[in-house]
């Protein structure tokens, strides 16, 4: 499976470059539909459904950065629904949950290491001069906009306060 995986990953890099992430997907699902794959037909539709919602409600389409805000929330909201399975002792909805998002994660740019945003992170607190904790606010105002789409947001909290901890 994993092998696989990696496999439509290159695949599908070497057609986002020259078709919208949209387009992409559509003909992700169409490959899904003729080769039986449930689960991938069930992640598809579900970030097609919200990219149209999210077009409707915009009333235009979709660029491909807010396209790709799409493909977070539903992998934010697959996330969550693993936290509740694993409450729930659920094994079987954790796997489906974390098979989606390993789909769904090919549509969106390698995320960043914990040790990279460590990195930067130590960079701007630097840059900005933070003292400890209290400085928080000020360094996050900072990152987050360098670091928007390459790892979420919860990471480089932890990580900022981690490290104005050691400060």
């Amino acid at each position: 499976m994993r092998y696989a995986i990696r496999d439509m990953r290159s695949a599908i890099r070497c057609i986002i470059f020259t078709m919208s992430i949209k387009e992409t997907i559509e003909a992700e699902l169409k490959n899904a539909m003729r080769s039986g794959d449930e689960v991938r037909k069930t992640a598809l539709r579900s970030v097609i459904a919200g990219i149209k919602l999210a077009a409707v409600d915009k009333q235009a389409d979709l660029t491909d950065e807010e396209t790709q805000n799409v493909i977070r929330k539903e992998i934010k909201s697959q996330r969550e629904s693993i936290a509740d399975a694993q409450k729930a002792s659920r094994a079987d909805l954790v796997e489906r949950a974390e098979a989606l998002i390993t789909i769904l994660e090919v549509f969106l740019p390698k995320q960043m290491s914990r040790d990279e945003i460590a990195a930067r992170a130590q960079a701007v607190i630097a840059e900005v001069g933070a003292g400890g904790p209290t400085d928080m606010g000020k360094v996050m105002k900072a990152l987050q906009p360098k670091l928007k789409g390459l790892a979420d947001g919860k990471l480089i909290g932890d990580v900022v306060k981690e490290l104005l901890a050691k400060v």
